[in-house]
């Protein structure tokens, strides 16, 4: 009975090791052990318990760190033996494993990493791979569009940022889930032939490795459906595709949801000048966030410099200093009610028109104090009936959302309610986005709440 009791203590006080997050002193335990064997397998050991544990069936005493799940563990080639002449002998370590000591200083390094950190700096050198794309497609040859259904137009370049993005999430996260708002349907048909060539070209431009049929499927791996439960990327590979046509803001948009709350945000604003005050300046911008970690501003050619970036944080200024940023397109939002907030809370300057996600950043940099997107009725019913408003994409948002909280913004509905963002691919529990520097927001509510909605 002793002894079985000691083999139970043995094989499980490890596996209690990765419930507590200690991964590595269970690594070290197995060694000590002289047990090779399964080491080898402990990699399985460490995602078997970490899906139990998220998913409830399995208690951790600690908060486990759900987006390292999507990597399995691929420790095993360096911790096992090389081959089977080389088998360690009982309790004899391979001198090719790392020392107990070195094994610390690595999960301490670990342990000392903020939540999300491997994610933010993927999510950055995908977003500035496909704003890089998008640019070689704007000032190129390629640039050729089609209307979707809802006639809003896709161009090349939206494909193509899609497609790349989607393979640098899938180097480092394999399995991972993704809401896109593109798919490959017509690039797969007759009629998408050609505009299928130029997003080949397009993406080769920065990976000739990538093969038309990877590239469709990269392109189809944002067809997952969102909702309440588990992590899953948010893109919209060009944020503006109408500014982008016309040369002016567009922005590459990635965002992380967990649980239905966004959690990470990158905005890659390729043609956003670094001060907005000065238009012919240097442009392209990136923006990056991560909840309760700050936001970031930097230049997109020094996205691999983190000595180059900046804080982002939202103005003091009051309504009667502010400035307004709302949409180019009157489809997306109410340039007369516009109007009248900005009279009602004393703001005097003519509001900035801006496309994309692009507003988000300039609030968070302090570029302005008030970002509006009212909503506007879709359709009608009959005379009597309800009358629908559009519903805003997760897509448009997610990743904006994240940047502007974290510079120090409040977000709302024209209800003064959060953004939901557990209900699939839209925001159906919403109307409008209300975006400010918080220092007149409850102004902005009661005027809002005299408008019959």
């Amino acid at each position: 009975l002793l002894l079985l009791l000691l083999f139970q203590f043995f094989l499980f006080f490890p596996i209690l090791l990765v419930c507590c997050n200690l991964s590595l002193l269970a690594d070290c335990w197995f060694r000590a052990l002289g047990l090779c064997h399964l080491v080898t397998i402990f990699p399985i050991i460490t995602c078997c318990v970490r899906v139990l544990a998220s998913t409830g069936l399995l208690l951790s005493p600690f908060p486990l760190q759900l987006p390292p799940l999507l990597l399995l563990p691929s420790r095993i080639s360096h911790y096992c033996c090389s081959n089977s002449s080389s088998t360690c002998k009982s309790r004899r370590i391979n001198k090719s494993f790392p020392t107990l000591q070195q094994q610390w200083q690595e999960f301490s390094t670990m342990s000392q990493q903020q939540p999300f950190s491997l994610e933010r700096s993927v999510a950055i050198r995908a977003v500035e791979k496909a704003s890089r794309v998008c640019e070689f497609v704007r000032n190129g040859d390629l640039l050729q569009t089609q209307s979707k259904d809802d006639k809003s137009p896709v161009t090349v370049a939206d494909y193509a940022a899609q497609a790349v993005i989607s393979k640098e999430l899938g180097k480092e996260f394999p399995g991972f889930l993704m809401v896109g708002e593109e798919d490959a349907t017509f690039l797969r048909s007759e009629d998408g032939k050609e505009i299928l060539s130029k997003v080949v070209r397009a993406v080769n431009e920065v990976d000739a490795d990538f093969s038309q049929q990877a590239i469709l499927d990269a392109i189809d791996e944002g067809a997952h459906t969102g909702g309440p439960e588990g992590l899953f990327w948010v893109l919209d590979p060009i944020d503006g595709t109408k500014g982008f046509l016309r040369n002016d803001q567009y922005a590459v948009c990635l965002g992380l949801v967990l649980n239905g709350e966004p959690v990470l945000g990158v905005l890659g604003c390729p043609n956003l000048p670094a001060k907005l005050s000065n238009p012919d300046g240097e442009r392209g911008c990136g923006f990056a966030a991560v909840k309760d970690q700050g936001c970031v501003t930097f230049l997109l050619k020094d996205f691999d410099n983190e000595d180059a970036y900046s804080p982002a944080k939202v103005s003091c200024k009051s309504a009667s200093d502010a400035s307004v940023v709302e949409s180019v397109e009157r489809a997306h939002t109410s340039h007369s009610l516009s109007s009248i907030i900005a009279n009602g809370v004393g703001i005097g300057q003519e509001s900035v028109k801006m496309d994309s996600q692009c507003k988000y950043g300039v609030v968070a940099r302090g570029d302005a104090e008030l970002y509006l997107r009212l909503p506007k009725v879709q359709k009608s019913g009959e005379e009597g009936g309800t009358i629908k408003y559009y519903e805003e994409k997760i897509w448009d948002h997610a990743a904006g959302v994240v940047v502007v909280q974290e510079a120090g913004a409040i977000v709302t509905d024209v209800f003064g309610n959060p953004l939901d963002f557990s209900k699939g691919r839209t925001l159906k529990n919403n109307l409008g986005v209300i975006v400010s520097n918080n220092v007149f927001h409850d102004d902005v509510m009661k005027i809002l709440a005299d408008q019959s909605f």
